[in-house]
């Protein structure tokens, strides 16, 4: 007697999609990621249904019509980018479930994402965000030393965060972070850095503790570490503060501390260990904004020196 396969226990596409995000969850992704992967989904399944396509027998073209709607309505191509590497996982999880014979969506090249060079802060607004805070209360020495940490060592906000007393070492200017992947990296600062972790360490962290523990920054109420979101927000706030007329977030000092290091001449690969990544290439994307910046030097220099030249040549004219 020939067995014949059993049919698929889902039958329709918001019931495999169910079974997708709990196989999801089940293999560790986040809650946020969970919410956005059942939000794009569920964007394009409403979207079948609004023209009566079985979203289980669809084919490339009517995705791509998909894709166009989006970008038509203003979606970013980023977020475009994003839609349609979700909705091919939702796909090829209902190819392996039997629901189609094969990959409805093989073969759909993912947009071409634009490439934005990150920003940065320039010096000037830089040294008027770290010395913002009130570095005669515990609170405000705290944010100094986090300021100082996050341009000076270039650390991610979940490795700052996650940064305990004993990390850290003073004498040799430098802490164990624990970074993407959970993998320890030691990451380098300079005298800056180093003093304000010291009146940290000597006078703001004693007057703020509440109860024993290992953080190194620890919250307002004294035994808790700080969150990320806290850090987000104190930065905001101090550059607010600081008359910076632009979003600041902790992740742009990162960006920032990349940049001034190849403006300054250090090697790529130098920048890429301190930075903890994996590959090259990414590091790369600040090249590219150190040398934007160089030509926009040049380009204000060569305007100065015409300016000059030009203020020397009516100055001549007018003498003879």
């Amino acid at each position: 007697m020939v067995a014949v396969a059993a049919p698929p226990a889902h039958r329709t596409a918001d019931a495999f999609l169910d079974a997708w995000l709990r196989e999801l969850r089940a293999g560790g992704r986040s809650a946020y990621t969970i919410r956005n992967y059942r939000t794009d989904v569920r964007h394009f399944l409403r979207a079948c249904a609004e023209d009566g396509t079985d979203p289980l027998a669809i084919d490339r073209a009517r995705f791509r019509a998909y894709l166009g709607e989006l970008r038509e309505a203003g979606a970013a191509p980023a977020s475009v980018a994003r839609r349609t590497t979700t909705i091919h996982g939702f796909y090829r999880f209902l190819r392996r479930e039997g629901a189609t014979e094969r990959d409805l969506l093989y073969g759909v090249a993912l947009p071409k994402k634009p490439k934005r060079l990150p920003k940065v802060v320039e010096p000037p607004h830089l040294r008027a965000l770290i010395e913002t805070p009130d570095a005669s209360t515990p609170q405000g020495v705290r944010d100094r030393a986090i300021l100082e940490l996050l341009y000076g060592a270039g650390v991610r906000i979940s490795e700052l965060t996650g940064l305990d007393v004993g990390d850290v070492d003073l004498i040799e200017g430098q802490a164990i972070v624990r970074g993407k992947g959970d993998r320890e990296r030691a990451v380098l600062f300079g005298e800056p850095a180093v003093r304000a972790l010291e009146a940290w360490l000597e006078t703001g962290r004693p007057a703020m503790t509440k109860r024993p523990g290992a953080a190194l920054f620890l919250s307002r109420s004294g035994g808790v570490r700080m969150s990320d979101r806290a850090v987000q927000m104190l930065v905001r706030r101090h550059a607010l503060a600081a008359g910076i007329p632009r979003e600041v977030h902790p992740h742009l000092l990162r960006h920032t501390f990349a940049t001034h290091l190849l403006d300054g001449g250090a090697d790529i690969r130098i920048v890429q260990d301190l930075l903890g990544h994996s590959s090259a290439a990414t590091t790369q994307i600040y090249t590219h904004v150190s040398r934007a910046r160089q030509a926009e030097a040049s380009k204000d220099a060569w305007a100065g020196l015409g300016a000059k030249a030009l203020k020397r040549a009516r100055a001549g004219r007018r003498a003879s």
